[in-house]
């Protein structure tokens, strides 16, 4: 519950980084030299004062992040550029970039993301293996279908036209699309789960719902990642191949621009930026397909959860048995 006692490490290397707020670009060397000391010496003496405020040495690393300490974080840097060259402006975008960075370590810490991609990762190959039944069901008919997306005219005219901007949020919304798409499953998931393994257990709450769904999610989502990439590798080799001078000047009426151009077998091969433009469409299409096959077919929804949910349901029954046993403490 303690999150940001947690992150004393990383927020005092914030800390101590924004000491570099009291920069001026105007000054001489010298001048900005003299004020990044006094800046350093400012935020050493805030944490010296709250230090002894709980009994601590002047000197020594906060055992516990409070009220003040948070206040002191967002505060006292915001402060620097006004004390150091009137800076309003890089005042409050500092006190939005340390609140920000509260929120953030508040949710990365506190739900524990990076234990669970740490734990998603280190149990991945595993599941893919267990899941490979999935894979080669669900895989072939998508290979078939973006096969054909691919060897058609129109979808090299949209992606080579499009501008890089408009491509990059066009594939950012496929992505959002599949995301909201498997969060909106997760709230039935969750309670399927608990039911199942663990009936007549004490509901989750809110947060516990969170992060049981955050575990979810990240471990489906790196699936759906490994095919999505694997597509767009597939394709970027088999448009290498396949896809000659002369076909795309008949698609996109020239040659492309080319990247990287080698021989292979006596021939030359080219990589151009339309191809790769191409593929990552592809790789996002098949993504969105992947990620909503293994969600509403019973066959391939049972094969991908098996394994997650017999670990889930083990976590559910020690919560189960944690709480009996400090009912009966209390």
């Amino acid at each position: 519950e303690d999150v940001f006692t947690r992150a004393i490490p990383f927020l005092g290397f914030v800390f101590m980084l924004q000491m570099l707020a009291a920069l001026n670009f105007d000054w001489s060397t010298a001048a900005n030299v003299a004020a990044v000391t006094g800046g350093l010496a400012i935020l050493l003496l805030a944490v010296g004062v709250l230090n002894r405020r709980r009994g601590q040495r002047l000197a020594s690393v906060p055992r516990r992040v409070g009220g003040a300490e948070l206040t002191t974080f967002v505060a006292l840097p915001s402060l620097l550029p006004l004390i150091f060259g009137g800076q309003l402006a890089s005042a409050l975008a500092t006190a939005v970039g340390q609140g920000v960075t509260l929120v953030v370590v508040y949710y990365v810490v506190g739900y524990g993301l990076f234990s669970i991609v740490r734990w998603s990762a280190a149990r991945f190959f595993d599941t893919l293996a267990a899941s490979l039944s999935t894979l080669s069901s669900a895989v072939p008919l998508l290979l078939v279908v973006t096969l054909v997306l691919f060897m058609t005219t129109e979808m090299w005219q949209v992606f080579s036209d499009i501008p890089g901007p408009l491509l990059g949020l066009t594939l950012l919304s496929v992505v959002l699309i599949g995301s909201v798409f498997l969060l909106a499953r997760l709230p039935r998931e969750i309670s399927a789960i608990q039911r199942e393994t663990c009936p007549g257990a004490p509901p989750l709450d809110r947060r516990q719902r969170l992060n049981v769904g955050l575990v979810m999610f990240v471990s489906q989502a790196l699936q759906v990642l490994v095919v999505s990439l694997g597509s767009g590798i597939f394709f970027v080799g088999f448009g290498m191949l396949a896809i000659g001078p002369g076909v795309l000047e008949q698609w996109i009426g020239g040659f492309g621009d080319r990247l990287v151009e080698f021989d292979l077998l006596g021939e030359t091969v080219y990589v151009t930026s339309e191809l790769l433009r191409v593929a990552a469409g592809i790789a996002a299409l098949s993504g969105l397909y992947y990620a909503i096959a293994v969600l509403t077919d019973p066959t391939y929804r049972e094969e991908f959860l098996q394994e997650l949910t017999e670990e889930m349901g083990d976590t559910f029954r020690a919560r189960t048995e944690y709480l009996r046993a400090l009912g009966d403490s209390a």
